[in-house]
């Protein structure tokens, strides 16, 4: 773990960090993505026992970062597909989950990538994901949204939209990164809390989401732009 990386990450959560890498390691078998041969990732299945970490840690969360969710698998394709959006570039993949999305803008040639997630299974998943594809991403353990956007050249958003108080901080967080002149990139199959007012469809493809394995369904890659002037005018019209 280098020095950069300690900054982000409290002490006590460097052994269940360790911990989880080893579980994961030994109890989720690693393939290829659905739809994505290029990337092979650690992914639950039946026989993984997930429940023994549920059990150990009193602090452990849904654990989506040991399956394929829509928006990251749409917009890793993407990045693999048009390799220049990324290539020599910063890329910061915000709630990466299993690292899926920053794996590909690796693959895809990005200069440097920093995959920030505030569930440490999800950092130690990206972790390994990252180091079976042969990539280097930078996971860091810590809540980006609070605070000011960090150095980065492009933000890639995956499936952070499905509730609505989440989508309202994420939505004020990327307007902050506008602002800094930090593209965005976002991922979603269609979800309701989707800002799609502020949304641009760059691309469109028919991938399985969490809980559906055996079907697809169409997810969307989307630039996410600045208020047009009615908009502002209309927030100011409530303020």
């Amino acid at each position: 773990m280098t020095k950069k990386q300690d900054r982000y990450q409290p002490d006590h959560n460097h052994a269940k960090i360790a911990a989880a890498q080893n579980f994961i390691s030994a109890n989720l078998p690693i393939a290829p993505v659905p739809s994505i041969q290029e990337i092979r990732l650690h992914k639950a299945g039946p026989q993984s026992g997930l429940w023994r970490l549920a059990e150990q840690d009193q602090e452990f969360g849904s654990p989506y970062w040991a399956h394929h969710w829509g928006g990251g698998l749409v917009l890793a394709r993407y990045l693999l597909d048009q390799p220049e959006v990324v290539s020599g570039r910063r890329v910061l993949d915000l709630g990466a989950g299993s690292g899926i999305v920053g794996i590909a803008a690796a693959k895809a040639g990005a200069a440097e990538v920093i995959a920030a997630d505030v569930d440490p299974y999800a950092i130690a998943a990206t972790g390994l994901n990252a180091a079976i594809n042969g990539v280097t991403v930078l996971p860091i353990l810590t809540d980006l949204t609070t605070g000011e956007p960090p150095v980065t050249d492009i933000i890639c958003v995956g499936d952070l939209f499905y509730e609505a108080a989440l989508a309202q901080r994420m939505t004020a967080f990327l307007d902050r990164c506008l602002t800094r002149g930090i593209e965005v990139l976002i991922g979603d199959p269609w979800r309701a809390h989707l800002p799609q007012s502020r949304l641009r469809l760059l691309a469109e493809y028919a991938v399985p989401d969490f809980g559906a394995a055996t079907s697809s369904r169409p997810s969307g890659v989307f630039a996410f732009e600045s208020k047009t002037p009615r908009q502002c005018r209309g927030d100011e019209d409530q303020s």
